[in-house]
């Protein structure tokens, strides 16, 4: 894996109503965890995401995710790989190769689960670099962090509802 740099950061805090083995469990699963790509929305333009995993469903270190679509007719698309899971605390992943999106480019993503008596507080954080191409490479920085609050946020709320 290339070392990347990541000048930016984004992360999203909140609780979820379950012990943290049962929030992992859910958020380890990487089509769960990333649901709101696969649904249409505002901020992927009323498009989705498909997700891929491999035969080890992303929850082992090595394993490979994968997303793909088309955003206003542009084809989208990144390979991530697990680089670090502590059950039930921790997991990290990013992306690998040439990830072919519009407003940020590589990333390292993850989640951090604290025991909060019988509940989890959940933090999701994002990592990312913006891309190096034309226009959005300079107009990159506002859409980057947009997108970076909404997504950490969509998994910080999935944990969130999955268990109410």
């Amino acid at each position: 894996m290339a070392d990347q740099s990541f000048p930016f950061h984004h992360e999203s805090t909140g609780p979820s109503n379950a012990p943290v083995e049962q929030v992992f469990a859910f958020l380890d699963d990487p089509k769960a965890l990333a649901a709101h790509m696969g649904e249409s929305s505002m901020m992927m333009l009323g498009s989705r995401m498909s997700i891929d995993v491999d035969a080890d469903g992303g929850r082992v270190i090595g394993s490979k995710v994968g997303m793909q679509g088309r955003v206003l007719g542009i084809r989208l698309s990144l390979e991530e790989v697990i680089t670090r899971r502590q059950v039930p605390v921790i997991k990290v992943w990013e992306t690998v190769g040439t990830p072919k999106l519009l407003v940020i480019a590589h990333y390292r993503m993850g989640f951090e689960l604290t025991r909060s008596g019988v509940s989890s507080l959940v933090r999701v954080f994002i990592d990312y670099s913006l891309p190096i191409n034309a226009p959005w490479s300079w107009l990159g920085r506002l859409p980057g962090a947009v997108y970076a609050r909404w997504c950490t946020r969509q998994m910080v709320m999935g944990a969130a509802g999955h268990f109410t």
